[in-house]
């Protein structure tokens, strides 16, 4: 509920229910997904909740990727577009000054929020090998056919593969050197289709709470294999990504905690340029109308969801890279202690 003054912002005004309205019409342009995953129903939901508050005549557009994410905060930071969502979260934090993966400094990002998600990164192999651990891949040297990721300098999973994999002693020259190969595709259940269809017998993936995910393990076709400590602290040295271990019983046949590296939280972002009345506007709707977002997953097990619910504010508000001046506003003058008191009530 906000504890709204006379004025937040020049622009912004607010109903007789206390929720803040734009008088002018507004076009936005928000950057998704590929086109049928998470993002883009997030940028959906924040599409209609702006629009019903902003001035008659706004509109918004989703545009899809074709590669990889920092493709989206690349058109982002240019200008191109007005608001990109991308993951993880620790690995993020260095655009801003070009670090790591990002080549070039994008100074023109700003955040209005984190939407806490649960995910992991986890290499998986064939039964077929017997291996139960990377130290054992390393002594055994199988020819695998391991498919993941493309690191071709969009794709942040592909990237953070390739980083895991080298810091575990298993380069792409080491693996072809064994007689292996290394496959890859964009999207994570392309990878997960070749290991469907045999054509590889170990994957390197996140998105690890869907059902394609749980089929592989629970049905036997891959046995997921602990991360190993030495590399999972160099991992969270060189990319900011830290340790997630995975719960005994996430699958049903994980009878022990698997260590893994941490892949998590959506980050919203917009540019520093943006109005501060629309990037107000745009964080009210996320977080104080966040539960019909909740409500689409509340299907899933709180655990198993890729979108950790319920959301909480405070959480919201931690962002890897600094708050839109308009964001800012929003948290610093909303009791984000409250739950949803004043506003339209959660039907779910």
């Amino acid at each position: 509920m906000i504890n709204k003054p006379e004025a937040v912002i020049d622009g912004v005004e607010f109903d007789d229910r206390g929720e803040p309205r734009l008088s002018r019409a507004y076009t936005l342009n928000f950057v998704g997904d590929w086109g049928g995953a998470n993002f883009h129903r997030i940028c959906a939901w924040l599409s209609q909740e702006f629009c019903d508050r902003a001035g008659p005549n706004s509109r918004t557009a989703i545009w899809s990727l074709r590669d990889g994410g920092m493709d989206a905060l690349n058109q982002l930071n240019e200008g191109a577009v007005d608001l990109a969502i991308a993951t993880p979260a620790s690995l993020l934090s260095r655009a801003l000054t070009g670090e790591g993966m990002f080549k070039t400094a994008m100074p023109h990002l700003r955040a209005i929020g984190t939407l806490p998600q649960n995910d992991r990164m986890v290499l998986a192999l064939a039964p077929k090998y017997n291996i139960n651990s990377i130290e054992e891949i390393r002594a055994q040297k199988p020819p695998l056919r391991l498919v993941t990721s493309s690191n071709d300098g969009t794709n942040f999973i592909g990237y953070v593969a390739e980083e895991f994999l080298n810091a575990h002693g298993l380069s792409k020259a080491t693996i072809e050197s064994w007689g292996g190969k290394i496959l890859t595709r964009h999207r994570p259940e392309q990878c997960v289709a070749l290991v469907e269809s045999e054509e590889a017998d170990a994957l390197l993936q996140e998105a690890i709470m869907t059902v394609w995910w749980r089929n592989l393990v629970e049905n036997d076709k891959l046995v997921p294999l602990p991360a190993e400590r030495s590399a999972l602290e160099s991992l969270e040295q060189t990319l900011g990504l830290g340790t997630n271990p995975l719960p005994a019983g996430w699958w049903s046949n994980l009878d022990h905690e698997l260590p893994a590296l941490d892949f998590s939280d959506f980050v919203i972002f917009v540019r520093d340029d943006m109005p501060k009345e629309v990037a107000y506007l745009l964080t009210w709707c996320l977080v104080e109308t966040r539960y019909l977002l909740e409500g689409q997953y509340k299907h899933i097990p709180p655990a198993k969801s890729p979108l950790s619910y319920p959301l909480e504010p405070t959480k919201m508000a931690k962002t890897p890279v600094p708050l839109h001046d308009g964001a800012e506003i929003y948290y610093s003058t909303a009791d984000l202690q409250s739950k949803r008191k004043g506003l339209v009530s959660s039907p779910f």
